[in-house]
């Protein structure tokens, strides 16, 4: 049985498949349970623990899912790198549905979503000038032209509260702003996965465009599980490529991420 791991993916429940020898592994934090179970196994010679973002039945939403817990989660069983497959809107023509972005820049426009674990007994300053590990982007840029997709290296993603999309006045701000693709789930992860001096790479899988780049009634749900579940198969061998690929050993700065800080506990 496989109860480490140095590879975490979070993402939908179609990944599950995604490894080999899995088992299923409760995680306990001080932050309450994680989505679901944690899933660790293998992909090739990498061992890979994945987390369904949403749980298994799709109960979190965007703004309700334990993202604390789920980053704690994977770094107590020994992950360092994550990447994070999501769907996401476009706000660029030029960008359809299908592309691939791989952001390295982020905007959060939520509300009320606790992204820190720090506090609590003083404060810790994490930097976040740039949210993406350079490593785990360069990988998944490889991976994705390698595998035919239309890949875009670099760009904005936008983070909205959710439940709900946007409405067309927003999307073309987001658009006016000069940002890429609008998603619902990649803050706090990634200012967490910092705070824990994790690698983090978004994997971003535009499923549509936003309401405010093309005239029509507007996205709905029901059209952006549907795209995704066609592209799942894809996404799963992106991923397990981007795995394979991944360092064995981190040379990026993400490691180094709280170095010469005092914490206020020690993490896992």
């Amino acid at each position: 049985m496989v109860t480490r791991a140095d590879i975490g993916v979070i993402g939908g429940s179609g990944f599950y498949s995604l490894l080999d020898n899995a088992e299923e592994i409760e995680v306990t934090t001080p932050y309450g349970p994680p989505s679901d179970v944690v899933t660790v196994g293998r992909i090739g010679t990498r061992t890979v623990a994945f987390i369904p973002r949403h749980g298994r039945d799709h109960r979190f939403p965007p703004h309700r899912i334990p993202y604390r817990a789920n980053l704690w989660a994977l770094r107590s069983l020994g992950v360092r790198q994550v990447l994070a497959p999501s769907a996401v809107g476009s706000l660029r023509l030029e960008h359809g549905p299908g592309a691939i972005v791989i952001p390295d820049q982020l905007v959060d426009r939520t509300s009320g979503r606790v992204q820190t674990y720090y506090d609590i007994d003083g404060a810790v300053h994490v930097s976040f000038a740039d949210p993406y590990c350079p490593s785990g982007r360069s990988v998944a840029v490889t991976a994705a032209q390698a595998g035919g997709w239309d890949t875009v290296d670099g760009g904005t993603l936008v983070v909205i509260e959710g439940p709900r999309f946007s409405s067309r006045a927003e999307s073309r701000w987001f658009a006016g702003n000069g940002w890429t693709i609008v998603g619902m789930t990649g803050f706090p992860e990634a200012v967490l996965a910092r705070e824990l001096a994790l690698c983090y790479t978004s994997l971003s899988l535009v499923t549509d465009h936003d309401a405010g780049v093309e005239a029509g009634e507007g996205v709905t749900h029901e059209e952006v599980m549907e795209f995704f579940a066609r592209n799942v198969a894809r996404m799963r061998t992106l991923v397990a490529d981007a795995v394979q690929a991944l360092p064995g050993e981190r040379t990026c700065a993400c490691g180094s991420a709280l170095d010469g800080i005092k914490l206020p506990f020690e993490l896992p």
